[in-house]
């Protein structure tokens, strides 16, 4: 149909997907990855290496991102052309990943704060890793919604420091990757 009316905007929605990339554990595999993502304005939200084969000398990365279907097909396909690349699996539409991320937190407080940053990480089953007279530091690990909602109520008590590893995943079943 002619008209001189411009077509109507498609939106996409943006989703967040988890990507499993089996990777050559080499010098510069892990540069050439975070280069792909920066040369193209793709932003890595989560992002975790370690060493899974020793005797093959392959790594595995999780990589948590976020983009419409057509980005994501695209990452997976630019991924996929990469020399150290084996494999590129999206955990996301395998179905229900299994997703962990450990959090350490430092809390400073006295009295009333301290006790009740205890109360906190007992709730969530967070262990004490080190204790002084004014601060604590507690291991967590969970879902990243459960990290974020530990973290805003030690925020009201006395949040010092956070750190947090990024996301480790792994699909369902028996199937391996």
């Amino acid at each position: 149909m002619n008209t001189h009316y411009p077509e109507p905007t498609r939106i996409e929605t943006v989703n967040r997907h988890t990507l499993a990339v089996i990777v050559d554990n080499e010098p510069g595999a892990l540069a050439r990855i975070a280069g792909l993502f920066s040369g193209r304005g793709y932003n890595i939200e989560s992002l975790t290496v370690s060493e899974t084969e020793e005797a093959r000398h392959l790594s595995r990365i999780t990589i948590v991102t976020t983009g419409t279907n057509a980005v994501i097909d695209q990452i997976k396909a630019q991924l996929d052309r990469l020399v150290p690349v084996h494999r590129v699996v999206d955990l996301t539409l395998q179905g229900q990943a299994l997703e962990r991320e450990l959090c350490l937190v430092k809390v400073a407080g006295t009295g009333e704060h301290r006790s009740e940053a205890l109360r906190l990480a007992a709730a969530f089953g967070a262990r004490t890793l080190d204790a002084t007279l004014n601060s604590f530091v507690f291991e967590l690990t969970g879902s990243t919604e459960e990290i974020d909602r530990f973290i805003r109520l030690l925020t009201v008590i006395g949040l010092v420091e956070i750190s947090r590893t990024g996301i480790a995943a792994m699909g369902r079943g028996a199937e391996p990757l």
